[in-house]
């Protein structure tokens, strides 16, 4: 039988919170809550009358032995699954597919695409998918968004992110970084504190193991 996700053990993404004065001038502040959307903002679950899609617009499926990891699942080659696998350690990158393990206990996964609009239609997909309650034995906490240009997104992306963004619970984004296009390893020493928010905002989510709403076995 699957057994609920382990806990990590800690948070290499939780920076310490610097003050302006000097050492010793403040006492040690209280931990902070997460940033990021912790609370679910779009659907939860899949929905009653949303269409399967056709088999060729489906991600394919592979078996995981148990629920017991996270997994990132790009939605389109290039998306980033790789890169953020790295950037939370103890998390899974799915190669493109859907992770699915034995029942009851559903497996955590957060979508990932880029901000282009090949990127976007691809989560769009993806999101549909799980939407129509084909895909059993997920529990899709959201989708990040990692830029795929530097600047901001043309207003007619922009909008259509906010589309995709309302099919799933929670929507992340990752500027783009200059660093990981030349080719430097992600870390905690070359990303920037919005990446730091995102990643804090998921290990929170993993660390919690909220209920989950999957597609029924």
């Amino acid at each position: 039988m699957s057994q609920p996700m382990g806990q990590p053990q800690s948070n290499p993404w939780q920076r310490a919170r610097r003050s302006d004065g000097p050492p010793g001038s403040q006492p040690p502040q209280q931990p902070q809550p997460p940033p990021g959307p912790s609370q679910p903002l779009g659907p939860v679950a899949p929905q009653l009358g949303v269409p399967i899609p056709d088999a060729a617009e489906r991600l394919p499926q592979f078996a995981i032995p148990a629920a017991d990891t996270l997994w990132w699942v790009g939605t389109h080659g290039g998306a980033g699954e790789t890169t953020m696998s790295r950037l939370l350690p103890g998390t899974m990158a799915s190669g493109h597919r859907w992770p699915i393990p034995p029942p009851p206990v559903p497996t955590p996964i957060v979508l990932v695409a880029r901000t282009h609009a090949s990127g976007l239609r691809a989560a769009q997909r993806a999101a549909t998918e799980w939407a129509s309650g084909i895909v059993n034995g997920i529990s899709v906490l959201g989708l990040v968004l990692i830029a795929d240009a530097p600047g901001r997104l043309p207003r007619v992306l922009d909008d259509f992110a906010d589309v995709v963004g309302g099919g799933v619970p929670r929507v992340w984004e990752i500027p783009w970084i200059e660093e990981w296009r030349r080719g430097e390893e992600p870390n905690p020493e070359n990303t920037p504190d919005e990446v730091f928010e995102v990643l804090e905002s998921i290990y929170a989510l993993r660390a919690s193991n909220p209920p989950a709403n999957p597609a029924a076995y």
